[in-house]
């Protein structure tokens, strides 16, 4: 991937536009070490930083169609570049680069705006169209690729980071307190809001159109389910699952295409695993992988990546992830991420990013997505448990069935039961909300805020959960409660979080592209057509595609039970030598001068935490989603 960044103005843009364009893309170095590029006239600026990957030679940008009228920067990936320009020759269209980003400019030639349907990739786009005065942008179908803008009279601007904004602003912006809100109740501002004030994301199947006349912002890909029985896919579980496992090959066949080595990340997961075994048993690309240990071993997965590279005979490297460096690299990551977050998951993957870096390797696959598409997070059990919980309160047996799901549950075992009755009890009454699933995650979560000062409390307005309810396609009441839930997660968490917080920014932090097979559209739309009693069998989850590729893994790798990444939280920050940071941010002086949270509240998580009685989830949260809000105001709002 690169950094994309610009300036539109239909009033015109006046001033030294090039030294403005040169300092938006100065922030995006490191999404782009290998080269700058810029265009611009009376109305359009266009900067581009180039992470080089395919037609190494000659694939800087902008590039232009053949009389120049049409200019293009782009950030990601078009897997599918080679057919298309194929087609594309075939209809008298002249290249002269062999990139993939040449294609763009010539398919939005060949049929106008909604070229973008015929795109397979990750890719946020820029393309200014001289003839008819147009700015048209878009963003991936996921959100793999980030793309953020600001709005100010007739003018925007426009980037691949915030960061990459922020200098042609006339003013910085504020807080968005509502953003914030939403942030420790999803763990992301609810799109297109950011933590900054008056800076929108593109929404993820998004496109935006600017001319003189304004600006449309559309969407042109959404995930749908099935509203009734025989609009499910029919066919014998045997054809399903080698159907998926065609899809899933030839999504990672396309991934592989690149002039430069591609490498894997191996978690010791399913997901992984299954990647690892694809490069191996269906492509003649040289198996290279890269893993995570961790110090603390109930966060560990290194046994069962060691299982996977011993089946294959990968060459692997890992790197060990201490508390220690989760401290020492906090502030760093809260630079890339630009926004809080609430567990320090994506401190060790930038770690990650940074060994693939060094190893010389520009590209890995990543398992990213499949829990989502193939119905493998445990909130899809849960969700399944009080579903059948609701439909008989009083049962004594279904509740019970909660404990199977939280083996490596910080609570007593005495006390796990009731905790996890009480947890997950919430609602039954109430089983058909839209938001069901992710009522008691959500709940959870929003227990953070209490920590919010009283000025941020008398500002916050409105009900989240409607919020999401809003957001929801008018269709979405008639999907079964599962797609429902598998939609919610698509939108919220992982758009939102995990391939932004920790999926792109972390990669990107260390000049590497990360690629995922699992959230091709055609596996995402061929899934979603899936009775969902075929991606989670009773309680066992991704059935099919354990089914689909299972005998080509280690069983002790497919008969796990599914343990999410996490990494050290509080342990990180509470040592006998922390940080200078930790004390300085979480101060009183510190905390006044920010306003976003009650000192007195966080004194006493403090001295809980220094007294070794802040364990669980919530103190855990608490702490992570202060501190890093602190630094995130320290490092852009002070």
């Amino acid at each position: 991937m690169c950094g994309i960044a610009g300036i539109a103005d239909f009033s015109g843009l006046g001033g030294d536009v090039k030294a403005t364009l040169q300092k938006m893309v100065s922030q995006l170095h490191h999404r782009g070490p290998d080269g700058t590029g810029f265009y611009h006239d009376a109305h359009i600026g266009l900067a581009h930083a180039r992470l080089s990957i395919i037609d190494l030679a000659g694939g800087a940008q902008p590039i232009h169609n053949e009389d120049s009228t049409i200019q293009v920067i782009f950030n990601g990936e078009i897997f599918n570049y080679v057919e298309l320009r194929e087609e594309l020759l075939g209809q008298g269209h002249q290249f002269y680069t062999h990139s993939d980003t040449e294609v763009i400019v010539h398919l939005y030639e060949q049929h106008g705006p909604g070229f973008v349907n015929k795109l397979n990739g990750q890719f946020a786009i820029a393309i200014w169209d001289t003839n008819k005065q147009r700015l048209l942008m878009y963003r991936d179908r996921v959100g793999i690729a980030p793309l953020y803008y600001a709005q100010t009279g007739s003018r925007i601007t426009f980037g691949s980071e915030i960061k990459a904004i922020l200098p042609a602003l006339a003013a910085r912006p504020g807080v968005n307190l509502q953003a914030l809100d939403q942030l420790m109740t999803y763990w992301a501002p609810a799109s297109p809001n950011t933590l900054f004030e008056g800076v929108y994301e593109l929404p993820p199947g998004f496109m935006m159109v600017m001319d003189a006349s304004g600006m449309q912002i559309s969407r042109y890909w959404d995930w749908s389910f099935p509203v009734q029985a025989d609009q499910y896919l029919a066919d014998s579980e045997e054809v399903l699952a080698e159907q998926l496992r065609e899809l899933l090959v030839d999504a990672t066949r396309i991934r592989l295409r690149s002039d430069v080595p591609v490498g894997a990340y191996l978690s010791g997961g399913l997901d992984s695993s299954v990647l690892v075994a694809m490069i191996h048993h269906f492509s003649d690309a040289k198996l290279r992988t890269f893993s995570i240990g961790f110090d603390a071993e109930s966060l560990d997965e290194t046994s069962y990546q060691q299982l996977m590279i011993d089946q294959v005979g990968a060459d692997h490297s890992r790197v060990q992830c201490s508390e220690a460096d989760i401290a020492e690299h906090f502030v760093k990551t809260i630079w890339h991420t630009e926004a809080p977050i609430l567990r320090t998951a994506p401190v060790p993957m930038r770690l990650l990013s940074n060994l693939v870096r060094s190893q010389d390797y520009k590209v890995v696959l990543t398992g990213e997505g499949s829990d989502e598409v193939l119905g493998g997070y445990d909130i899809f059990k849960e969700t399944k448990i009080r579903q059948f919980w609701a439909a008989n309160a009083d049962s004594g047996f279904r509740p019970a069935l909660l404990k199977r799901l939280y083996p490596y549950l910080d609570v007593s075992p005495g006390r796990a039961q009731q905790y996890l009755r009480n947890f997950f009890g919430s609602n039954l009454d109430e089983p058909n909300l839209p938001c069901f699933s992710h009522i008691p995650r959500w709940t959870t979560t929003a227990k953070c805020k209490e920590f919010f000062s009283s000025e941020v409390k008398a500002t916050l307005s409105g009900d989240l959960m409607k919020l999401v309810e809003s957001s929801l396609p008018q269709q979405s009441g008639d999907w079964h409660y599962f797609n429902r839930a598998q939609y919610l997660e698509a939108k919220t968490l992982m758009a939102g979080y995990l391939l932004s917080s920790q999926g792109d920014r972390m990669l990107m932090a260390s000049s590497v592209e990360g690629r995922f097979p699992f959230l091709d559209h055609r596996v995402i739309e061929f899934a979603n057509r899936l009775p969902p009693k075929l991606k989670m069998k009773a309680l066992n989850e991704k059935y099919l595609l354990k089914r689909s590729m299972g005998g080509y893994l280690p069983d002790a790798i497919v008969n796990r039970h599914k343990q999410p990444y996490r990494a050290p939280d509080i342990p990180s920050f509470f040592t006998d030598n922390p940080p200078d940071y930790v004390n300085d941010l979480l101060s009183e002086a510190a905390l006044a001068k920010s306003g976003l949270f009650d000192a007195k509240r966080v004194q006493m998580l403090v001295k809980k935490i220094r007294l070794g009685r802040a364990i669980g989830y919530k103190d855990n949260m608490a702490l992570v989603g202060i501190l890093s809000t602190q630094v995130w105001h320290d490092l852009y709002m002070s």
